[in-house]
């Protein structure tokens, strides 16, 4: 499995910072972050490497070329981090300032509506809860339906559900019976890709009923945490990628 990283530019507004706790911690466990870390105040943007790739996905279709888009250094110096927040020792890498940023909230979905549209995807499932933000708009814009991907006793149907690992236990993903139809070409879409474990049990959820995953789709990746890795043969593109 490859990933591809648009991002050619590092923006002069970027602060160094050590590596980011993955996404699910977050939101639900208790990683702390390495004791080296160095933050210049409070609202200091996390230091993104920001890549050119020549590399191509497995599906041939959606391979892409190196690029210089200037956009990509303004996407990535919109985004900041947080701190010792929800608890001390987590980084929390806050989106919220990008949704701020006009430019860059509408080049974000610009660079993904290029990539996706006339590729005969009819499926955008967007990764509970800040896929929500991005899926939906890339979904309108390539006409395709969304498909929210939901924590559990959040959907009021019948649903199809995937269990995944934690650090300290289990959690689920579900969606609608029938939201999805056998045979449809789908992309995954969630802000940030850490650990893959969210990801992975999507892909497994929608494969279970047949659809394709043409490529998982990311904002930001956290490469040190390997997340991809547990994409298996599914291909990742993402905008930017975290410094080690």
């Amino acid at each position: 499995m490859q990933t591809i990283i648009i991002s050619p530019l590092v923006s002069p507004r970027l602060c160094l910072v050590s590596p980011l706790v993955p996404r699910n911690q977050f939101l639900n466990n208790h990683h702390r972050a390495p004791p080296s870390i160095r933050l210049s105040n409070h609202r200091s943007t996390t230091s993104l490497r920001l890549f050119s790739s020549a590399a191509a996905s497995r599906d041939s279709e959606m391979a892409t070329e190196d690029v210089q888009d200037p956009r990509i250094a303004k996407i990535a110096s919109s985004i900041r981090v947080i701190p010792d927040f929800p608890k001390p020792g987590i980084m929390f890498q806050d989106i919220t300032t990008l949704l701020l940023d006009t430019e860059a909230f509408k080049d974000t979905i610009a660079l993904f509506v290029d990539r996706y549209k006339d590729k005969g995807i009819s499926v955008v499932a967007g990764v509970e809860a800040r896929g929500f933000i991005f899926g939906p708009p890339i979904a309108l814009a390539i006409g395709a339906k969304f498909v929210p991907m939901r924590k559990p006793k959040k959907l009021p149907g019948k649903v199809i559900s995937e269990e995944y690992s934690l650090e300290y236990g289990t959690d689920t993903i579900e969606m609608h019976v029938g939201a999805v139809e056998p045979g449809e070409r789908a992309i995954i879409i969630d802000d940030l890709i850490a650990t893959g474990g969210t990801l992975a049990a999507a892909i497994r959820l929608l494969e279970r009923v047949g659809v394709k995953i043409v490529e998982c789709a990311c904002v930001i990746e956290l490469p040190e945490l390997k997340g991809k890795e547990k994409l298996g043969e599914t291909p990742l593109f993402v905008l930017v990628s975290s410094a080690a």
